[in-house]
């Protein structure tokens, strides 16, 4: 009995290696069992349903599993394995039913854990977001703590770090800015520029500030932005000469700033899904990523030529809103053609949605990852080697294989590798709670943000 058809040549080579049972062209069978990798999706294939006697077409067509907490198979006839052992997959047209035996072995995934290298940093204020580059890192800062630190403190210090030795970040600087909240920082890929945003302003104008790098350790001011964003700016993106920029305010959406000379920026385009409001921003390959929370994941072309945008016209390629609302962060990997959304839900709570933009026109939710009692924040992608590092709030950094053919509900699949919570766990209000918020892959070492202790630097022992 052929039955299951393997998706990828990786998977293929897998089984070769751990266990004897193939299927699809050229399977072997033995004992009247087949054999499936655990949390590797496989499909059931039309013409060996023929061969069992079953209507692929039958509108009656249906699967289920013996125990159904084992796995999961899709009304399409996809079918991923959740717990090690065996299994038995019935499939159903209405007059006959077949009962196909499976074994599903243990997934392989890295072993280790998580090496505390460098944890500090000023606490009197809240810590934002940061991004790396070189030897370089930026943090940035909200308001003031609650006592017995001063909660009148501002967030208007961004942070300069000197990350030569990973394991030892020195503090070099704080440059203090017109702002409640610095939110976001980014460093352009060249490192020569960097931008930080604006919430809270006193003067009421907020917007941007571009940062000069020529000398990395000594970032200076250039100029600052306002027009058209007094609303105040939580997150942003370098790209080339363009700085995507998230409007705070329902209505207000994305605004595309040219910077090719800073000290006469202007904005080239607008986007707005008036639904709902802009939360974030991520460019690749000439592809914009808008975690545009209720309205859902809406896909740009800014250059990449599917549809003919441009960063100076934007336009649309598609959109899915069935996220569960609050679509709060993206990270897009080409190669696999996959997006990794995050829901912010601290009732649910939120979860980490995978889509497939394989076919970009018609995006789906194929699987995704939850850890009990907290929600994510943001993402950071080791594609070489499938490993997704995951702020997850007071459940702190997260590492989780995401290699291979996804499908259902991962945290059930074995892909948990690692995971670190370093401070008083599920209290992100306290003061020494854990409050992981930005995670960066940088020279071997994971870079972190939190909330309330500061920046946090491990090494991935696996």
């Amino acid at each position: 009995m052929r039955l299951i058809r393997l998706s990828t040549i990786i998977f293929v080579a897998i089984l070769l290696v751990t266990g004897p049972y193939l299927f699809g062209r050229g399977a072997v069978q033995a004992d009247e069992m087949n054999v499936v990798i655990q949390g590797e999706a496989v499909r059931i294939e039309d013409r060996l349903l023929r061969e069992e006697g079953l209507d692929p077409l039958s509108a009656t067509l249906s699967f289920s599993l013996v125990p159904p907490e084992a796995g999961l198979v899709t009304p399409e006839g996809q079918f991923v394995g959740y717990l090690p052992g065996e299994v038995t997959l019935n499939a159903s047209d209405g007059g006959a039913t077949v009962q196909i035996p499976i074994r599903i072995l243990p997934r392989q995934i890295p072993k280790g854990d998580f090496e505390t290298v460098f944890s500090g940093a000023p606490t009197q204020r809240f810590n934002s977001d940061l991004w790396a580059h070189g030897e370089l890192l930026l943090t940035g800062s909200w308001q003031g703590r609650f006592p017995p630190a001063d909660s009148r403190l501002r967030g208007d210090r961004l942070r300069i770090w000197d990350i030569g030795d990973p394991r030892e970040p020195v503090l070099i600087e704080e440059l203090v800015v017109d702002a409640r909240t610095i939110n976001d920082v980014k460093i352009r890929s060249d490192g020569m520029l960097a931008a930080i945003s604006h919430e809270g302003s006193s003067d009421g104008l907020n917007g941007i500030s571009l940062l000069n790098l020529s000398d990395p350790l000594e970032p200076r001011l250039l100029t600052r932005f306002t027009e058209e964003l007094e609303t105040g700016v939580h997150n942003l993106w370098i790209e080339d000469d363009f700085l995507y920029v998230v409007a705070d305010g329902v209505g207000n959406g994305l605004r595309i700033l040219d910077i090719s000379n800073p000290a006469s920026i202007s904005i080239v385009a607008r986007f707005v899904a008036e639904t709902s409001f802009l939360h974030d921003v991520l460019v690749r390959d000439g592809l914009a990523f808008l975690s545009h929370w209720d309205a859902g994941l809406i896909i740009l072309d800014v250059g990449n030529g599917l549809v003919g945008g441009t960063p100076e016209a934007p336009v649309e390629v598609s959109r899915l809103a069935e996220l569960g609302g609050q679509t709060h962060n993206a990270w897009y990997w080409p190669e696999a053609g996959l997006v990794f959304v995050g829901e912010r839900d601290h009732v649910t709570p939120g979860v980490m949605h995978v889509v497939d933009v394989r076919d970009i026109f018609s995006p789906k939710e194929i699987a995704t990852f939850g850890v009990p009692g907290d929600t994510p924040h943001n993402f950071w992608l080791d594609e070489n080697r499938g490993i997704l590092y995951a702020a997850w709030y007071s459940a702190g950094l997260q590492a989780i294989d995401v290699s291979g053919e996804l499908l259902g509900e991962l945290e059930k699949q074995g892909r948990s590798i690692a995971s670190v919570n370093y401070g008083t766990p599920d209290d992100c209000l306290s003061e020494a709670g854990t409050c992981t918020w930005a995670p960066q892959l940088h020279r071997g070492h994971v870079f972190i943000t939190d909330m309330n202790t500061g920046v946090w630097v491990f090494r991935p022992d696996f």
